[in-house]
């Protein structure tokens, strides 16, 4: 989504603002604070445009949207189902 997508990038650019600052005041739990940041603005941002994509690609090919959700679901099935 393009929400995701901009928080992820939000939230990167304010990470890269607390490395910085963490960096020049030698602060090392601000500059490792605002690593952890980056990577998940990092991760938000890909998991929206992730979304963007299976979105339009569902919506181009239907059929095969439909054909992946159903293997998805019969695998996932198959893990839940076996005896333990």
């Amino acid at each position: 989504m393009v929400q995701d997508q901009v928080e992820g990038a939000a939230q990167t650019v304010v990470g890269k603002v607390q490395d910085a600052v963490g960096g020049l005041t030698g602060d090392t739990s601000t500059q490792a604070e605002g690593k952890a940041r980056q990577a998940l603005g990092t991760i938000q941002r890909n998991y929206g445009e992730t979304l963007d994509n299976v979105r339009e690609a569902v919506i181009s090919q239907p059929i095969n949207g439909v054909l992946v959700a159903g293997a998805i679901g019969f695998v996932l099935g198959a893990i839940w189902a076996r005896p333990r």
